[in-house]
């Protein structure tokens, strides 16, 4: 019998683990917690975990509902050894994509024996994942447009509006494409936080999240605006275009089945990149309807870590489009010339601004 069906039928709770409990992993984690699930927040920030001890986890949103302070069980990486005792069933890995291996190998020794492990990161880590605890371990779940902000310890803000039927924010899958009982059981979990459902096009999705990841998160980094700023302003509303244009042509041509790119379709976002006046058109006409569904304190992540002085993902979102467009001989020119852009930033040899990228 199998893990979700050995506890049902006696009545225990899956244990569950978040490695990482930053603004993703802290947002998840306090809807589980506040749902009533037996979760445990692992982090490596010493007053995040102190003050989630102390104060319980606050979460923030645009509506009422979504505003609250909820207990939760948080532990330091230091006590993971103590907290062990009972192996955990399912673990979210939740950290930066360069922190992926680490993390996984830290946790995998406190899995159950059918336990597995659920990347709810950016970029696409499941390889990564799956070379600490193999393929049969390995799940993915794609947060889409969710924009969450770890704003102080304990401390968590959503920036943009519930998905709910407008658009589905959860979607889990198996990277051999069938779509399981775990799979539904983690697509059942998360729906306490947002629409959710389980897919059978993880890679389709990861790519198709990439793309808006590389449109919307180096323009930050390396402007210094929030996503509203951004696309209030023609030459980066247009950039962060060029910039999808070229993750989709990549996409397509590895043969990924793409979804729609943050409400616009994939080809349209190709045939503006080529030159199609009114394909451009109507893909800045979406990019300014959606400022209506994001505060302007609204900041991609990449933007966030810029702020704070921290790493970005450059590497592992551009960079992965410039990489896959190399292995094919396809140009990409604009991802290229970003990802230099907020390496340049990350060294200090340039501050962000709209004219650090007004060059691309």
């Amino acid at each position: 019998m199998e893990a979700a069906g050995r506890l049902r039928s006696t009545g225990m709770k899956r244990r569950i683990a978040i490695v990482g409990a930053g603004a993703l992993g802290g947002h998840v984690g306090g809807y589980l917690a506040k749902a009533g699930q037996d979760v445990t927040l692992i982090d490596a920030w010493p007053e995040h975990v102190e003050a989630m001890r102390r104060d319980g986890l606050t979460l923030r949103g645009q509506t009422g509902p979504e505003n609250f302070t909820v207990p939760v069980n948080a532990i330091h990486i230091t006590d993971l050894q103590k907290a062990g005792s009972r192996p955990f069933d399912i673990a979210f890995v939740a950290v930066k994509s360069y922190d992926t291996v680490w993390a996984t190998q830290m946790i995998a020794q406190y899995l159950a024996a059918d336990g597995y492990v659920v990347s709810l990161q950016n970029s696409i880590n499941e390889e990564r994942i799956a070379s600490v605890v193999g393929w049969g371990k390995t799940v993915g779940c794609i947060a889409s447009a969710i924009s969450v902000e770890l704003v102080g310890p304990a401390k968590v803000q959503r920036n943009v509006a519930l998905g709910g039927s407008r658009h589905t924010v959860f979607r889990i899958g198996e990277p051999h494409g069938r779509v399981t009982p775990r799979a539904k059981e983690i697509a059942e979990m998360v729906s306490v936080a947002d629409s959710s459902k389980a897919t059978t096009n993880l890679w389709g999705e990861r790519w198709s999240k990439l793309i808006v990841n590389a449109m919307r998160n180096p323009v930050s980094a390396a402007t210094g605006r929030g996503g509203n700023g951004n696309d209030r302003d023609p030459m980066t509303r247009w950039l962060a275009i060029r910039l999808a244009a070229e993750a989709v042509k990549v996409g397509l041509a590895h043969g990924y089945a793409l979804e729609s790119v943050y409400h616009i379709p994939p080809e349209k976002l190709l045939a503006a990149g080529e030159g199609d006046k009114a394909a451009r058109e109507e893909c800045e006409g979406i990019l300014l309807e959606q400022v209506k569904h994001r505060n302007d304190e609204q900041r991609p992540s990449m933007g966030q870590d810029i702020m704070k002085g921290r790493r970005t993902e450059i590497d592992f979102i551009n960079g992965l489009v410039a990489a896959k467009g190399a292995e094919l001989k396809i140009a990409t020119p604009a991802n290229s010339g970003i990802v230099e852009t907020v390496r340049r930033i990350e060294r200090g040899e340039i501050a962000p601004s709209p004219e650090a990228v007004a060059h691309i």
